[in-house]
């Protein structure tokens, strides 16, 4: 389970405006190995965390290239799943090296072969001098991948901005702290790391239960908050990505320090531009 909010302006009408605005939550267990974010891959130009979980290796949940590229990953909340499917987060990790497909037709590959994954939603982009696109892809929604336009989005374990409580309660959050023009980039970051962290249930949420059954209660209660704690598995990984009208990025990552040790983080911050 993860979620995203993103803020998509492809022509921002000044310089200290940004391309793209990203606040993102990876949940997930707290004990599956994972590597911190870092430059990997050819001439190191990928920036993202890693799975280190056996025969899931090198898949990722979100990340950014030099050149632009970026993608980004949330599964889909089903009551079973096939534990035999194939590892999702390398639909990221292929995207980000692949220096020769778009995110359209990348995502329309994916679209072929879907029925090869557990239910997931899929971003891809591609921030370039000329253009800007980001696209869309959810394997248990329409069979055909969409261009999106600029706008304020977000994203749960359902397909994009379907009106989860958690969703609305967020995006609400985020679409305050993104309009607010007084902000630094430090001070844009802190507010977004904060909108990510809020921990206050959504609970009960008929839209979430209808689509977890099988899920139990519990679970499914601790999964209505942003940021989601239960005693094995919840929020262990805050990202914030920022490209401005230059083609700077700012990359941050907040991770959990210990398993299951929400009292220490440690926060890594990266910053490069665009080779486009």
């Amino acid at each position: 389970m993860c979620i995203i909010f993103f803020k998509f302006d492809p022509r921002p009408a000044s310089k200290n405006a940004y391309r793209l605005i990203l606040a993102a939550n990876r949940d997930e267990v707290y004990n599956r190995p994972s590597k911190a974010a870092d430059f990997w891959g050819t001439s190191s130009e990928i920036l993202s965390g890693l799975d280190l979980e056996c025969g899931r290796e090198g898949g990722s949940w979100l990340g950014i290239s030099k050149r632009g590229k970026l993608g980004a990953i949330t599964n889909y909340m089903e009551g079973r799943v096939n534990p035999d499917a194939q590892g999702r987060g390398f639909l990221v990790s292929n995207y980000l090296m692949d220096k020769d497909v778009d995110s359209y037709s990348y995502l329309k590959k994916v679209s072929a072969e879907s029925h090869l994954y557990n239910g997931f939603n899929l971003i891809t982009a591609e921030f370039k001098a000329k253009q800007d696109i980001v696209c869309y892809y959810g394997n248990r929604g329409s069979p055909e991948p969409i261009h999106l336009k600029s706008g304020i989005y977000g994203l749960s374990n359902s397909l994009l901005d379907t009106p989860w409580k958690k969703l609305l309660q967020g995006k609400r959050h985020f679409t305050s702290v993104v309009n607010d023009q007084s902000l630094s980039c430090d001070g844009l970051v802190q507010e977004l790391l904060t909108v990510l962290n809020n921990e206050e249930l959504n609970a009960p949420d008929p839209t979430q239960e209808s689509q977890g059954n099988g899920i139990s209660k519990p679970l499914l209660q601790a999964q209505s908050a942003v940021c989601v704690r239960t005693p094995n598995y919840g929020t262990r990984t805050n990202t914030i990505i920022l490209i401005d009208a230059e083609g700077n990025v700012t990359f941050t990552e907040r991770n959990m320090s210990n398993c299951g040790d929400t009292g220490k983080w440690s926060t890594n911050s990266f910053q490069f531009k665009l080779q486009v």
